[in-house]
């Protein structure tokens, strides 16, 4: 608390202390020297409270100032609710600040900070994501190094921000993305992030489902169709030929019926607007699920089928697309390994990313065919993939999902020895939960 009359009791004081001190030399014939010593004592009393005032400031570590009277008590405790002051207002601006980083995350669209002279000042998680920054490594970095893109860096330098622009993900040639640029404090912008994929992806899936469809159905429906020609309208025809033509009919209809529902199934994950870094996925719990799944497959092709699944490692996403993703790439090396063979599935952290790998030792896939394995209806060997049941989309529907995650599927693969196939998710969607948070977690 402030008092006014402080300095005039202080004052006072030293005056009293040195009329003690001149009486005194009055007394013993010594007046000059008992002056000066008061004075000496005066000064030297004053720099000690000095110097600890000084060790308070920048060496001690305790907030709470040393015990003092006087005018030094007076002097310690205005600095002391100084600090208090100071020391409440930081704390009501760091709630502050995380009360707008957690808005900023909240944000459904990517969104970047940046100042006069084009550098990143900040960031929310979404900007991470969709275009692959590092933070706080890029802190600073110009925005149109980090984008890398020669039609966004014409934008930004035009000044004429008032439409936004469409250009495609600088880390995913599979995503197409809006970017608006809003001026705001004269010399700040705004960069607004958002995923318009779905917006042109849609007249061409239109386009290609028509085309696919069309064309895959045709198989089968000219054999149901020929048989029924071949059943004469009394229903009169030899058993062995009618069981035949039974199973034929059923054998292509399920291929039919197959094969729409994973075109379904690709068509929801290529119009999907889940938001991919909102959810955590229990990966681990999806494998062993999809573990056991395959075991039941596999029970007459007598694979040995291995899991090495990192059981605290999860990443951000969608669920039921990973859980197609995986089964996909788990069910495909099943079915196209010759019996009893060896299939090795692994779930682990490599480099601060969760990496997903199915590797087999079957027959393996020639180079030329390779970069076409995920186009749909897209098969090595049609003859093989019919009597397996395979419809060419699982591969499709691997790509799609990886693509929605931020990731792509890479494949390893030698002709007589086996192949891989692998996948990996970024550091901003990979998630380590220790034994307790996997607790909290599943309640």
């Amino acid at each position: 608390m402030y008092h006014p009359f402080a300095w005039l009791t202080s004052i006072a004081r030293v005056i009293a202390f040195m009329t003690c001190c001149a009486l005194l030399g009055l007394y013993i014939n010594y007046l000059a020297f008992t002056l000066l010593f008061g004075t000496v004592g005066l000064l030297s009393l004053h720099y000690w409270r000095l110097y600890r005032l000084n060790y308070w400031l920048w060496h001690s570590k305790k907030i709470s100032p040393p015990t003092s009277r006087g005018i030094w008590s007076h002097v310690y405790q205005g600095i002391y609710g100084a600090n208090l002051r100071n020391r409440n207002k930081r704390k009501t601006l760091g709630e502050i600040i995380k009360r707008f980083r957690q808005g900023s995350e909240a944000l459904p669209d990517a969104a970047l900070i940046i100042n006069d002279c084009a550098e990143i000042t900040w960031c929310n998680r979404l900007a991470r994501i969709e275009l692959g920054l590092q933070w706080p490594e890029d802190l600073g970095q110009k925005v149109y190094d980090c984008i890398d893109n020669e039609e966004f860096t014409t934008f930004y330098h035009s000044n004429r921000y008032e439409r936004p622009i469409e250009i495609v993900s600088p880390i995913n040639s599979n995503k197409v993305l809006e970017f608006r640029l809003v001026p705001y404090e004269d010399v700040q912008f705004m960069v607004l992030i958002r995923d318009v994929t779905r917006l042109t992806q849609i007249e061409k899936m239109r386009k290609d489902f028509v085309a696919n469809v069309s064309h895959e159905l045709k198989t089968p429906l000219t054999v149901i169709n020929g048989y029924l020609e071949m059943i004469p309208e009394n229903g009169d025809m030899s058993e062995p030929m009618m069981k035949k033509a039974i199973s034929e009919m059923r054998s292509q209809s399920m291929r039919m019926q197959s094969l729409v529902e994973e075109l379904l199934v690709l068509s929801r994950i290529e119009a999907s607007t889940e938001r991919v870094f909102e959810k955590i996925i229990n990966v681990p719990q999806l494998l062993w699920q999809i573990q056991a799944e395959s075991e039941a497959l596999n029970r007459n092709r007598l694979h040995k089928i291995f899991f090495d699944i990192s059981p605290d490692l999860y990443v951000y996403g969608i669920e039921s697309e990973l859980r197609s993703a995986f089964s996909n790439m788990i069910f495909n090396a099943i079915h196209y390994t010759p019996n009893k063979g060896v299939i090795e599935v692994r779930w682990s952290l490599q480099a601060g990313q969760a990496v997903f790998v199915v590797k087999d030792n079957g027959d393996g896939i020639a180079a030329e065919h390779i970069g076409r394995l995920t186009e749909r209806f897209y098969r090595v060997d049609k003859a093989r993939s019919r009597t397996t049941g395979g419809s060419g989309l699982g591969l499709s529907i691997v790509k799609h999902v990886l693509s929605h995650h931020n990731s792509h599927l890479v494949i390893r693969s030698t002709v007589g020895k086996g192949s891989a196939f692998s996948c990996r998710f970024s550091a901003e969607l990979t998630c380590l939960m220790d034994q307790k948070t996997r607790n909290n977690y599943s309640l």
